[in-house]
């Protein structure tokens, strides 16, 4: 997977992308989708179980895409999209029906053990306090410098920054025997 880094003009170029989506190019949208999709899929995964994230990814842009019309700001995407990954997390949550745990035996073993403890590490990240658990999955899972983080969820970079240092700590609390 290729890395996306944000030149300064984003917002610009978000804005001029949504403006050719609203017209109907949907390669335009596209591009949004290829800008966001890892911040969409961390914001997800640091919300929703594991196996409901690629399929939530797709309706936040799916919801992105008919409600694009209500945007008031085409250069304030990256939030707008932030906080429809944000609702449709609480709307999972709502709908969810309470499920059973399968005994640990019936449990599916990990294909390796690094991806049992990166299953562990989500799992831990997924008991911080909100506010920490999205920017450490984005910066920690989906590789995303604290500046894109900033840059595309609509934060300020000093509570990124804040969030990440608060969040390392925690999580490193939590790791310590």
């Amino acid at each position: 997977m290729t890395v996306a880094r944000f030149e300064a003009q984003h917002a610009v170029q978000d804005a001029r992308l949504v403006r050719r989506s609203r017209e109907g190019d949907e390669s335009a949208f596209a591009r949004l989708y290829d800008r966001y999709a890892r911040m969409v899929h961390g914001m997800l995964l640091a919300r929703v179980p594991r196996p409901d994230v690629d399929d939530l990814t797709q309706d936040v842009f799916l919801i992105a895409w008919r409600k694009l019309d209500a945007l008031k700001d085409p250069a304030s995407f990256g939030g707008w999209l932030a906080a429809i990954v944000r609702n449709r997390a609480n709307d999972f949550h709502r709908r969810a029906v309470p499920s059973l745990e399968l005994p640990e035996h019936l449990e599916a073993q990990a294909n390796s053990a690094a991806e049992a403890e990166a299953h562990a590490a989500i799992d831990l990240i997924r008991n911080l306090p909100e506010a920490y658990r999205e920017t450490l999955v984005l910066r920690l899972v989906e590789g995303m410098t604290g500046p894109e983080i900033a840059e595309r969820t609509g934060l300020t970079p000093a509570s990124v920054r804040v969030n990440l240092h608060r969040g390392m700590k925690l999580l490193r609390e939590k790791l310590e025997p």
